[in-house]
């Protein structure tokens, strides 16, 4: 068990900050190799799903969310 770690990314070209678990830090780093995209674009992406939700959660849950959605169960 670790604490967050916070980073910053761009997303469309504005900086922000991302506190995650080192866990899920890796996860989201896996997630974007297996789609060849940079970890930013892959973040930008979730940003839009999450905005398209009719109660959209903040990033940091949005991202979670997303990878456990998304998860690679092999």
């Amino acid at each position: 068990m670790h604490p967050p770690v916070k980073r910053s990314i761009t997303i469309a070209g504005h900086p922000t900050s991302i506190s995650l678990e080192p866990i899920f830090w890796e996860a989201l780093e896996e997630a974007a190799t297996r789609r060849s995209l940079p970890v930013n674009a892959l973040v930008a992406r979730i940003d839009v799903e999450r905005m398209e939700a009719d109660d959209p959660p903040n990033l940091t849950s949005a991202i979670r969310q997303w990878l456990w959605r998304n998860r690679r169960t092999d």
